[in-house]
Order: structure tokens, then C-alpha cells, then sequence
């Protein structure tokens, strides 16, 4: 059996799995976010629209690839399912591989789709009304909506590794969440406490124990560039973003590794 063939196979147990259902949802759910934005939103209807449905798609996408790697990997080895898919012709690596690359092109798929949709809907919003800050749905969103891919990236390879150390599908959900609040919210607390010390009581010790987690973690907060898509200005890209992206990349290739590792050396009652 070739990689070609357990990713098609990977993709057939996702689509019966109720995988247009939930892709259906999740499109549906950014649609009507950015819309009730819009309609109800005090500030300019088009980046109201476009920043909220960010927002939307930043925490209905990380939902969707648990669930997807719950079904593929959790719920396959509560089953007992193993006990006939790997006795397929093929190594471990190239099984867990396939899988991975079926859940990667659903989400990149899924992604581009909801992003299209978003920036018709934002754009549709704008017909006829002229803002003091336009949008930019050209270059800058699409740089916005790589980032939101690279940011999906780490939480999959990360979802996918949870799946193999965990004993119940529940724990890839938990890690996977609290991995990906902490990622995103440790920086923006940071300069939070740079600008305004009096939050806390001690925000020297504080802003010290909380940039410790920058050794530790990406900072996908980061990632958030959506201001340059919001307000048409480069400027607002981090200067640093080639780091950026050199160490999302390489935590994602590091969670990937340890999975495939401990993979290969599972043992199955």
C-alpha cells in the first residue's frame, strides 16, 4: 500500500465521518459572525465584518482538526480499529504520515474556502459605502490567512501527537485547547503588563515567570497579523517575522517527530 493510498483512504473515513457536515458548520459560523458584525457593530461595517470573522475562523478551524484527528487517531485506537489497519503492507511512518497529510489538506482546504467566502462577504458588505480606512482583501489578507495557516499547522501536529500518548480522546481536546490558549495570549500579556504595570501587583515577577513560556512555546499570538488586512498597512507586520515563522515551523516538525517516534514504539494491548 502506497502513501497515495492511506491518504485516500484517510479521506474516506473522514467524509463518513460527517466531515462536509462540520466543514458546512464551520463555513456557516464565520458567514454569520462577520454579518452580525457588520449589522450591529459600531465602527466601520467592512472591518468590523473582516475582524470578527478572523476571530471566528481562528477558533472554529482548531475545533475542527480535534475532531478530525479524535476520529482519526483517538477513536481508532479506543476501538481497537488498529487491529486491522495496520496490519495493512505498511510501515507505521507511512501510515501515520497519510493520515497526517489527509487532515493537512482538509484543513488547508478548508481554510482557503472559508477565506474566499469571508473576503466575498466583506467585500459585498463595502459595495456602495466608502470608508475612511478600507480594507485590503489583496495581498495583506491572504498574508493574514497564511499566518492562520501556519498557526493550524502547529495545533495539528500537536493534536496529532496528543492523539498517541493519550489514553482518551477527551485529552487531545483538553491539551490541544489549553496548548493553544496559552500560545496565543502569553505575548499580548506581556506587552499588556510593559505598557501597564498596575494590572497586577507584582508585575516584574509576573511579566519574568510569563516570559519563560517563550522558551517553551511559539508564540502564535503573533501570527494574529490580521491588522494589515484591517487598515491596509504593511507597518503593522511584526518585524521579526521571518523568526516567526522559522519557529512555528520548527515546533510543528518537533511535535510531528515525537509522534512518529512514539508511534513507531506503541505498544497495543
Amino acid at each position: 500500500m502506497k502513501l497515495a493510498d492511506i491518504i485516500h483512504v484517510s479521506l474516506q473515513l473522514l467524509l463518513r465521518h460527517k466531515l462536509l457536515h462540520f466543514a458546512a458548520f464551520a463555513t456557516a459560523a464565520v458567514v454569520l459572525a462577520a454579518a452580525l458584525a457588520a449589522e450591529f457593530g459600531g465602527r466601520q461595517p467592512e472591518t468590523v465584518a473582516l475582524d470578527v470573522g478572523l476571530s471566528a475562523l481562528r477558533l472554529v478551524l482548531p475545533l475542527f482538526i480535534i475532531f478530525q484527528v479524535q476520529e482519526l487517531f483517538s477513536r481508532e485506537f479506543d476501538r481497537r480499529f488498529y487491529q486491522l489497519s495496520l496490519t495493512y503492507p505498511v510501515s507505521r511512518t507511512a501510515w501515520l504520515l497519510g493520515r497526517f497529510f489527509a487532515l493537512l489538506g482538509v484543513n488547508i482546504g478548508l481554510l482557503l474556502l472559508i477565506a474566499a467566502v469571508l473576503a466575498l462577504q466583506v467585500g459585498w458588505i463595502g459595495m456602495g459605502e466608502e470608508q475612511a480606512t478600507p480594507v485590503s482583501l489583496g495581498l495583506p489578507f491572504w498574508i493574514t490567512i497564511g499566518a492562520v495557516g501556519l498557526d493550524l499547522l502547529v495545533l495539528l501536529c500537536l493534536a496529532c501527537f496528543l492523539s498517541i500518548i493519550a489514553s482518551t480522546p477527551s485529552f487531545v481536546l483538553i491539551g490541544t485547547l489549553g496548548f493553544m490558549l496559552i500560545a496565543r495570549a502569553y505575548s499580548a500579556i506581556l506587552a499588556l503588563l510593559a505598557t501597564n504595570a498596575g494590572v497586577v501587583g507584582d508585575a516584574e515577577a509576573y511579566r519574568t515567570n510569563l516570559g519563560l513560556l517563550g522558551y517553551l512555546l511559539p508564540d502564535l499570538g503573533a501570527l494574529d497579523v490580521r491588522m494589515i488586512a484591517l487598515y491596509d498597512r504593511m507597518a503593522f507586520l511584526p518585524a521579526d517575522w521571518p523568526p516567526l515563522i522559522a519557529s512555528a515551523l520548527l515546533y510543528a516538525a518537533g511535535f510531528l517527530a515525537l509522534g512518529l517516534w512514539r508511534f513507531r514504539r506503541k505498544q497495543f494491548a
